[in-house]
């Protein structure tokens, strides 16, 4: 596992043609779920996308708490909330963005299973390489901590609270736009961040 934090910021639109391929992935495995759960809530907006392309209507979630930073974490994932709609007797797909140390996704499996489905299957955009749980379906691999475009402020948040020093934050939100983060978008959150901070 990596150490020191390389990023990987894919595009709106790369999120979408990853999406496009798990849903072909499915369709060709042959699973028809009856439900989506998209774990909260990295796995919303992706859950929400694949309920569109695989035109399955029923979309719930489960809420499971588990990064308390960039690459930090608890000890172990805690459910926060029990899913959302009755999935007894059905066919589930859960959804998350990412497989890291596949934890959540297991504790989800576990917990959908327990509420009666008769089958559950996960997908993930993304997965590293030695996460514990490989998710049924996913569209790439990465060893990079991944920054979405749905929670590009928030890391720019966790990048000021983790370093004090001015010129390191500014390191790392350069390295930001240099995977894929758009650079005024980069800007406006950091100047944000740092006025809340009082550093301005």
């Amino acid at each position: 596992m990596k150490t020191e934090t390389d990023y990987e910021a894919p595009s709106w639109n790369q999120i979408h043609l990853a999406l496009l391929r798990i849903a072909g992935k499915i369709r060709q495995s042959g699973f028809k779920p009856d439900v989506i759960v998209g774990i909260a809530k990295g796995g919303w907006v992706s859950a929400r996308v694949l309920s569109d392309l695989l035109e399955v209507p029923r979309l719930a979630t489960v809420n499971i708490e588990f990064y308390t930073g960039i690459a930090q974490t608890k000890g172990e994932p805690v459910l926060k909330q029990g899913v959302s709609e009755n999935v007894a007797g059905k066919k589930v797909l859960i959804v998350d963005d990412i497989a890291d140390k596949g934890k959540s996704l297991a504790l989800a499996k576990v917990h959908v299973s327990q509420q009666g489905a008769t089958e559950v299957r996960t997908a993930t955009v993304y997965r590293k390489p030695w996460s514990e749980t490989k998710p049924d379906y996913y569209a790439k691999e990465t060893e990079c901590w991944v920054v979405f475009p749905w929670e590009t402020r928030e890391t720019i948040r966790k990048i000021a609270e983790k370093h004090q020093a001015k010129d390191v934050i500014e390191g790392e939100v350069a390295k930001l736009v240099k995977a894929g983060v758009p650079k005024r978008l980069a800007e406006s959150f950091l100047k944000e961040v740092v006025e809340e901070r009082g550093d301005c």
